[in-house]
């Protein structure tokens, strides 16, 4: 079957959208912003303007807050402790801070970070009182605002890791349907081997996300069982991946020594693999793998055919 035309988005027309740039001051602060104001103050921190965003015109404040009352959201991605070390090194350099976290004032008088974890941790290595911060008055975006994240580059395990988290913490916000949150997850493939990461900090979610992307979607179900369903298959999943361990295992008994040699094994096992296009279930793929994982012989490999074995070796994931 044919592979349907990519679309591309029409670019749009130049300074056609958005609040002018004397418009981004904003004429009249709404109560929200003005309630915002107070609560900074109150907070022992200050508000230092107000404004509204150049693209969707939504208000927000730029202030200071006192470091100690800002945190980053609990589903983000493990420190990065090198790339702390380079920040601080360069702000230290720079004797300036000059790249505002986004924060979102919490009920309790605190502050949740949903992108500046590093900056913050670097901030707090260099003994600063105070953090800069946009801050923006609507608490319901935090998790949204991750997709603007561009603070250091994820790995795809930081990235199933922090899609993971980003739905466990929201389960208790608001359990919507799964699909409901495919902006923010923006593959269904993430939840599933975040989970797998959860489990085994060492998995090789790398040699499986190019068949998890074909064939899983996201579930109507509500987040909270939609999760249950992706605990149970992320444990076949791992089940796959000790049953490739020990087809590997064979393999490197009878002398194979490849740095592609999972990625050789899990096309070997791939069902759709000749299937360009076709549509499949996911758990059933992942059952068919894991069969075929099962009865997989080494002595029927030869040499010629692991050389030509396409993709990344496992160590391109750490």
């Amino acid at each position: 079957m044919p592979r349907a035309p990519s679309r591309k988005k029409k670019a749009a027309e130049p300074a056609s959208r958005g609040p002018t740039a004397r418009a981004v001051a904003g004429s009249q602060e709404p109560a929200a912003v003005e309630r915002l104001r107070e609560a900074i103050a109150g907070d022992g921190g200050a508000a230092l303007a107000a404004y509204r965003d150049p693209v969707g015109g939504h208000w927000q404040v730029l202030a200071a807050l006192p470091i100690d009352k800002v945190e980053p959201t609990p589903y983000q991605r493990d420190l990065s402790q090198p790339h702390v070390a380079r920040l601080a090194d360069a702000i230290d350099r720079l004797d300036r801070f000059l790249d505002p976290v986004v924060a979102v004032r919490t009920d309790d008088g605190g502050y949740h970070t949903p992108n500046g974890h590093h900056r913050l941790a670097a901030l707090r290595s260099l003994g600063a009182r105070a953090v800069v911060a946009i801050v923006v008055p609507d608490a319901d975006v935090a998790h949204r605002i991750l997709l603007l994240n561009t603070e250091k580059a994820h790995n795809l395990r930081e990235k199933a890791l922090e899609v993971t988290r980003l739905a466990e913490g929201l389960i208790a916000l608001d359990d919507r349907p799964e699909r409901d949150y495919a902006l923010e997850f923006e593959e269904p493939a993430f939840l599933t081997l975040g989970l797998c990461y959860q489990e085994n900090g060492r998995f090789a979610g790398g040699s499986y996300h190019p068949v998890l992307k074909r064939v899983e979607q996201f579930s109507p179900a509500r987040l909270s069982k939609a999760l249950e369903i992706r605990r149970e298959r992320a444990g076949r999943l791992l089940e796959l991946d000790a049953a490739v361990g020990d087809a590997i295992k064979q393999l490197k008994e009878r002398g194979f020594e490849s740095p592609y040699l999972r990625a050789f094994v899990v096309a070997r096992l791939n069902p759709l693999r000749f299937q360009r296009g076709a549509k499949a279930d996911v758990d059933e793929t992942i059952e068919k793998m894991l069969a075929a994982a099962r009865r997989f012989d080494a002595g029927r490999v030869r040499q010629d055919q692991v050389a030509r074995a396409a993709g990344a070796p496992d160590a391109a994931e750490q």
